[in-house]
Parts: structure tokens; sequence; C-alpha cells
């Protein structure tokens, strides 16, 4: 039987304890027993648990002390007290102190449950809603897609072919260029996107925890396992999980990834028996995995099962024309966040911009328009507004346009033409004007130019 969840009794009552205790187990809840408020708060400075079942009279510390710690150490956890001198002084009390409810001893225990059952279920349902509220405020999904090059039309057409699908998928690109972004945009267009999409840095993790973090451990697997702990695997279940920086994975975990992979299954810390998991699975890396594989520092069989479908995004210097794109939809999420009102960015800072070399990718000029906008206090972001580095890398790189110079004229045409649009918001006849050239001049190169 699957873990329903754990749950901690105190009651110093060695019967009633032990009863109850038992039935929640024949349940299936992964029950921890307290003889009393003070084992209970050692306990609870050394684990999590869903649920606490404590009794309200018991010696030293009793149950509304024991609930205000639990308030003070796991404000996640639900609390239900348990009385044999029930009153509506005492009830009200117990819920006015936090807890979420309160039984009438002795005790029913179909009643009991009932209300743990409904407990558990609608923590589980404040969880899902809690990620899925992320999900929708969140700035990453398909809609944050930004660009109109043809690298960023491959792969928006990429993403729409794989979505519907369940294969894994493997994105593959430098630090900084939104990996994440696009795997955000394969769950939104997938049929899980009403379910949860969990990000693991795989990378970020302890080696010496990572194990139990993706797949979860029972109690006492280790030293301090003194309550089964459900895995990321697990807790997506019927959703996506993304293994970002992929590349960082322990060559022992590489295997029980493959597992899960193959066989729909993992296997806890310390558990005798797999469980079963429906998750979809997005990877990403910017590492070579196939020369990582040939080198023996990753696994071939599992590159190959996670690169059924592989997406790779180009590098921001390789996809300038994306730049006035980002740098529009950057200055209105910060003109939101920060409660400003740019319009935008000059074209003297334009130019300068997309000059840099951008090494850090969209996350370096994300840095860069958030410290404009700081410093900035016109309508328009200048030169004078952007970090020094940026004048002084502008100056040393130069375009990456190329040696041809028809390829240079149309790449400055582009982007002045796109940035005075901007600035008329649209306004093409106002556009011309400034531009010098008639309308319908501006129509066949907005044409001509793919604007």
């Amino acid at each position: 039987m699957a873990m329903r969840g754990s749950v901690l009794v105190v009651d110093d009552e060695a019967a009633s304890r032990e009863s109850l205790a038992d039935v929640l187990t024949d349940e299936g809840y992964d029950v921890t027993r307290a003889v009393d408020g003070k084992e209970a708060s050692v306990l609870l400075q050394n684990a999590e648990f869903d649920l606490v079942l404590t009794d309200l009279r018991m010696p030293e510390i009793d149950g509304v002390m024991l609930l205000r710690e639990v308030r003070r150490l796991c404000p996640q956890t639900l609390v239900i007290l348990m009385t044999a001198y029930a009153s509506v002084e005492t009830a009200v009390e117990a819920l006015r102190q936090g807890a979420h409810d309160y039984m009438i001893k002795p005790l029913v225990y179909d009643d009991v449950l009932a209300k743990v059952g409904r407990l558990l279920e609608r923590r589980e349902l404040a969880w899902q809603i809690q990620y899925l509220r992320r999900e929708v405020e969140s700035r990453y999904d398909i809609e944050n897609l930004i660009g109109e090059s043809k690298a960023m039309r491959n792969i928006m057409a990429m993403i729409a072919k794989v979505a519907p699908t369940i294969s894994t998928v493997l994105i593959t690109g430098e630090s900084g260029v939104g990996k994440e972004v696009v795997a955000r945009g394969i769950h939104r267009e997938s049929e899980r996107r009403d379910k949860i999409f969990l990000p693991v840095n795989c990378g970020a993790i302890p080696e010496t925890l990572l194990e139990s973090q993706l797949f979860g451990h029972v109690k006492g697997a280790f030293t301090g396992a003194i309550t089964s702990h459900e895995g990321l695997f697990h807790r997506a279940r019927g959703g996506t999980i993304f293994l970002d920086e992929i590349g960082e994975l322990p060559m022992s975990l590489q295997v029980k990834l493959l597992r899960a992979i193959e066989e729909k299954e993992i296997l806890p810390v310390g558990a005798a028996s797999p469980i079963k998991v429906d998750v979809r699975i997005i990877a990403a890396t910017n590492r070579d995995l196939e020369k990582c594989a040939g080198e023996g520092t990753f696994r071939e069989d599992l590159y190959y099962r996670l690169n059924v479908f592989g997406i790779e995004i180009p590098a921001l210097r390789d996809r300038r024309e994306d730049i006035p794109a980002l740098i529009e939809f950057l200055v209105r999420r910060h003109n939101v966040e920060m409660n400003r009102h740019f319009k935008g960015v000059d074209n003297t800072a334009m130019k300068a911009l997309l000059r840099m070399p951008w090494r850090g990718n969209i996350r370096e000029l994300d840095n860069v328009i958030e410290h404009a906008m700081i410093v900035g206090s016109g309508d328009w972001i200048t030169t004078a507004d952007l970090p020094d580095r940026v004048a002084a890398a502008s100056a040393a790189e130069g375009l990456f346009v190329g040696d041809e110079l028809k390829g240079a004229i149309r790449f400055y045409e582009r982007g002045h033409i796109a940035n005075v649009l901007q600035r008329c918001e649209g306004d093409k006849r106002k556009a011309a004007d400034l531009l010098g050239i008639s309308l319908s001049s501006l129509y066949r190169k907005i044409e001509d130019l793919d604007l």
C-alpha cells in the first residue's frame, strides 16, 4: 500500500495511543508514536509530519502547548486535538490556537479516519493550488518565448510537435539562454498543463541528499530518517519534472533515473519494493552529454533515453535580431515590478546593447535592463543609464554580423527601423516621417526585413 502521509500520535495513555496508531498504520499512514508532549517536542525538532494527533491533557506539556510548538516549528503541519473533557470553550480555544479540528474521546475510529483523510486531502489540494498559482503567475511561460528569428521560430515549432507527446526531452544550450522557459512552454502546451511543473536543479542539491530528495526514503533508511519522506518524483505525479543541470547528476543516481524512465517506477532509499510514478521528464544541460558519455562521466544509455527529442537553444549573440523584442518585453515586465513607466531604449543605447557579446545570454541582458531602469529617470533608457561594462564591451567586441557588407547593412537597418517603430508605438506614418522615407517604402522595408 502506498504511503498516505506521516502522522505523529501523542497520548500518555498507552492503550489509547497504540490502538489509534495501529488503526492509522493499517490504513497506510506512516505513524510515529510519542508517549507525551515532551517526547513529541523532541521529535518535531528533528522531523516534519503531515499531521499531529495529540491528547489535550498530558503532564508537563499539554496539547495546547504542543499545538503552539507545532505552529512555531512546522507551520505546514496539521493538528487535531483529542479530549475526553469536551466543551464549547475547549473547542473554541483549540481552534483559536490554530488546531485544524478536535475529537471527543472515546474515539470512533471510522470518524478519525474520515477526518484525517479529509484534512490530508485538503492539504494536498492546497499544495497543488499553490504550485498551479505559481505557474499562472510565473513569468516563464510559452508567451515569454520572445523572438522572431529563424532559430526561435524553429524552437516554437518543435515545442508544438513534442508537447502533446509523452516523450522525454533534452534541452541544451549555454547558461542563461532560457532552457527552463522552453521546458515550461512544453509543459504548458501538453495535456499535463493542469498538473505540477516541478523544477529541480541537480547541481544545487548536495549529492548526499539528492537521492532522497528525488526518490524519497522510508522510515529508518538512514540516521535521522525517523519518518518516511515523499520524493520529488512522487510529488510531481501526473505532471512534469524538469531536471536542470542533468550533467551534474552523480553516476550512482543515473541508474535510478534510467529506471524511472524505462520502468516508470522509483525505489525510495531503504525501500524493499518500487513505487510506480506517472511523470514526464524534461532535462536540460549546458554540457555536451554525448562527449561526456564518450569519456565515461555520463551513462550512454541514459543519454539516449533523455535525448529522445532534443532542442538546442542558440546563444543570444547568435540571434541578435531577437534583442530588441527581448528588451521591449523586459522593460514592460520591470515597469510592472518596479512601478516605473519607461517606454523603451533609445537608439544609441540600443546600438550599444546590440554590440554586447552577451556571454551571460538573456539572464545578463535582464540584469542590464533592470540596472538601467533603477538608474534612469526619463522616458527612455539611455547609454548613461547602462552599466559601464556595456559601453566598454560593446566598443571592444563590435557587431557579430559577419564580414559581408550587405548583411551588416541589413542588420543595422532592421534594428534601426524596429527601434523607431517602437518609439512611435507602431504609428507607421509617424515612423516614416522620422526615417525620412515614404509610407509605402516603409511598408516594403517591413516586409523585406521580416519585421
